[in-house]
């Protein structure tokens, strides 16, 4: 007898007779298969509707933007073919220091960040002046802008002539933004740790792990598992502002844009630094999606975050 299989999951005998050691045949109904075709019309139909209403848009900007009275000389200004050319070359070489940034002050904002949420949470009244400092640290360089701490560093520690201080502005701009992002991050961290269960903590003294055991192997990690997404958006936008840093004189490749743009006096340049900026985010922001969206299937499938 062969058994055929519903979309309910139940079987059906058909007139075959029964044979033992004979392979079950799953056969979907004619019902599954009419829903599989409809959705592949449906999925086809969305993908026309959605090519066609860009294509449109595209062509409507299109038209806006070359009608406007002022293309031309915009046109000149900020797409000249000979200025792209002759500013991606140094962009590229300047966009190394760019990447360098990011890997350094990346790996220094995570630990940084790190301790000042572990401080921040730190139980019992002796620890009372280490958790009033980190909420200090934090207060401050969230609200301090980015650029102003960039030109204090960057400008004001070599005014004060200290012994064995480097003058670098990479260095300095380096630590500008060590000091801001890891005031943000350290707020992901300790959002992580305060969304673990306290049951979590009490779970792992009854099996008699100490506190600071119990920070690190137990909640640490579900923290950081959870706060992935935000920390890879502060990543991303960490690797934007790293351009910043050539307030002080340091050829990244915002820098030497502008260096190629103030003799030309054409802002090609900046268009091109713009768009290799972009180049470089879009990998990191569409993998920060993907693990967003990876991390919601599993939340909403019950799984370990």
């Amino acid at each position: 007898m062969t058994l055929v299989k519903d979309d309910s999951g139940r079987g059906s005998a058909d007139d075959e007779g029964d044979m033992p050691g004979r392979d079950d045949t799953y056969v979907p109904s004619q019902r599954r298969l009419d829903r599989e075709r409809h959705k592949r019309v449906r999925a086809r139909r969305a993908t026309a509707i959605a090519a066609l209403s860009t294509l449109v848009t595209a062509a409507v900007l299109y038209v806006v933007v070359v009608s406007a009275p002022g293309w031309q000389r915009t046109k000149e200004t900020f797409f000249d073919a000979h200025y792209a050319r002759e500013a991606f070359p140094k962009v590229l070489e300047g966009l190394w220091l760019n990447v360098r940034l990011l890997l350094i002050v990346g790996a220094l904002v995570l630990v940084l960040g790190m301790l000042i949420a572990i401080a921040r949470t730190l139980r019992g009244p002796v620890f009372f002046p280490l958790r009033v400092l980190a909420a200090a640290y934090t207060d401050f360089f969230r609200g301090l802008p980015l650029i102003i701490n960039l030109m204090i560093v960057i400008f004001g520690v070599p005014a004060l002539r200290l012994q064995g201080v480097t003058v670098d502005p990479v260095l300095l701009g380096g630590t500008a933004l060590t000091l801001t992002y890891s005031a943000y991050v350290a707020e992901v961290f300790r959002a992580g740790i305060e969304s673990v269960h306290p049951s979590q903590r009490a779970a792992a003294r009854s099996l008699g792990l100490t506190n600071r055991q119990a920070l690190r192997h137990v909640i640490l990690p579900q923290a950081v598992r959870r706060q992935v997404p935000p920390l890879l958006n502060d990543l991303v936008s960490l690797q934007k502002d790293t351009g910043l840093v050539s307030i002080g004189g340091a050829i990244d490749a915002v820098r030497a844009s502008d260096i190629i743009a103030q003799r030309s006096l054409n802002y090609t340049p900046y268009i091109v630094a713009g768009l290799v900026f972009v180049a470089l985010t879009i990998p990191m922001t569409r993998f920060t999606d993907w693990v967003t969206a990876r991390m919601d299937r599993r939340r909403a499938q019950g799984g370990a975050l």
